[in-house]
């Protein structure tokens, strides 16, 4: 992961070149750009986002797993790009050009060189923003780990190896966790 050796504002940030062929996330003004996500990590995230996509009205519910920022705060600048987000439309605030507002569920699939570190610090990211719910996919152990906002504070609700996992905000909705990793 390479990152800048200065920080930069939320107007600077507005105004760089956009990044091709990469992943750009911000952390308290210091821009970190990834490499693209390997090829079972995106088929995950699509399995996931076709099967919620499903089961949902699409009319009120989008499913977003292309990049775009996550606007966590503009001082310090702190901009997340999630693998998937679940909003409802009404509730999206979007301005000069990225959403301002807590998806309704983030989903991260996790990936070998994700350290514990950077895991806590997005978690708290979320956090922050209010996200009331965040999935954590480990295609090596094929769980997902169900975080929940309470009393501020994201926790574990459960850890799932096999059945059925809803979004706790979207009754009626709900994923066969073996569905969602790939053959």
């Amino acid at each position: 992961m390479a990152t800048t050796t200065r920080t930069v504002t939320y107007e600077e940030w507005l105004n760089m070149p956009v990044v091709d062929d990469a992943i750009e996330e911000v952390v308290n003004g210091e821009i970190r750009i990834m490499p693209p996500n390997e090829w079972k990590h995106t088929i995950i995230v699509e399995n996931l986002a076709r099967a919620l996509r499903g089961l949902v009205d699409e009319s009120e519910v989008l499913v977003v797993i292309t990049q775009f920022g996550l606007i966590i705060r503009k001082r310090p600048l702190t901009s997340r790009v999630p693998d998937l987000a679940m909003f409802v439309k009404k509730n999206i605030v979007e301005q000069d050009g990225y959403i301002h507002s807590a998806p309704e569920l983030v989903v991260e699939v996790l990936s070998p060189a994700n350290t514990q570190a950077e895991r806590a610090e997005k978690l708290r990211d979320y956090e922050s923003l209010r996200v009331p719910e965040v999935w954590v996919l480990s295609p090596e152990a094929r769980t997902v780990e169900d975080l929940q906002l309470l009393d501020g504070k994201l926790r574990t609700a459960q850890v799932m190896a096999q059945g059925q996992l809803s979004p706790k905000l979207f009754p009626g909705v709900a994923v066969d966790v073996s569905s969602i990793w790939p053959d």
